[in-house]
């Protein structure tokens, strides 16, 4: 995949929300799936895209809620937004995480360079940075596509 296809691709989920990210049922590859919106003035309507990190072969998640943050977090009427909203403590119930700063591809990597030389294809690093998570993937290819509302990722035939 061109990097410089796949840079424009990552700056445009530049402060969107990441509604849900994880492997896909198959487990092969990672999805982080966008709710996009635009300044209402635009006309353009707000959506849903699955970013489809295909062949990922590491996906590392970690906090970046502040442990002082997660101390007060505890409370699990903080994973509702209607019995957490009036709390003190991060309300887990809004079910979106801003991206912010968004995601960014890394340099070429040691790993990226084995797993490229291992499998005969190019290997790619990125991290996306949200109000709640990081998100480090190693993945080959990237596929943008729209979802429908209440789309459902781990329904099975």
């Amino acid at each position: 995949m061109d990097t410089a296809v796949l840079k424009q691709m990552l700056d445009e989920t530049f402060d969107h929300a990441v509604v849900h990210h994880g492997y896909t049922n198959y487990m092969r590859d990672y999805e982080v799936i966008i709710y996009a919106t635009a300044d209402p003035r635009t006309g353009i309507a707000p959506s849903h895209l699955r970013y489809l990190f295909r062949y990922c072969v590491e996906a590392r998640c970690e906090t970046s809620v502040p442990a002082d943050t997660w101390r007060v977090s505890l409370d699990d009427r903080l994973i509702d937004h209607k019995t957490g909203a009036d709390l003190d403590g991060y309300v887990w119930g809004v079910k979106w995480h801003a991206l912010y700063p968004g995601a960014k591809l890394l340099p070429e990597s040691e790993a990226t360079r084995r797993w490229s030389k291992a499998l005969g294809i190019e290997f790619h690093e990125v991290r996306m940075e949200t109000s709640a998570h990081n998100v480090t993937l190693l993945f080959s290819d990237l596929q943008v596509s729209e979802v429908p509302v209440g789309y459902a990722p781990f329904v099975t035939d």
